[in-house]
């Protein structure tokens, strides 16, 4: 399971002029099942992304694809972590990628 923050960065004004391939991005996130929640960081500050179901070299592969990190919009710091105890929604977490 892996947990992502895309913090801004020096090319932040150009967001509003990526923000639909970056939506995209996340859409396909989802869409492939890694995916688990998008956020905003608080305030204005940037995103978070919690993921799941692929090996940590596939998923450092996609967060580099994002199309924010590509254009130094954000950058993105990850961290890796192996979940011991969830609520019981959130079982399938602990099964390995």
């Amino acid at each position: 399971m892996f947990i992502t923050f895309l913090r801004f960065a020096e090319n932040r004004m150009a967001a509003s002029e990526f923000m639909a391939a970056h939506n995209a991005w996340i859409a396909q996130g989802f869409a492939e099942g890694v995916f688990l929640c998008v956020g905003s960081l608080q305030p204005a500050a940037g995103g978070a992304i919690l993921a799941h179901g692929e090996s940590r070299d596939a998923y450092d592969a996609r967060v580099t694809a994002d199309p924010f990190v590509v254009q130094g919009i954000v950058t993105a710091e990850t961290y890796e972590i192996d979940p011991k105890r969830t609520v019981s929604a959130l079982d399938f977490v602990r099964a390995t990628a």
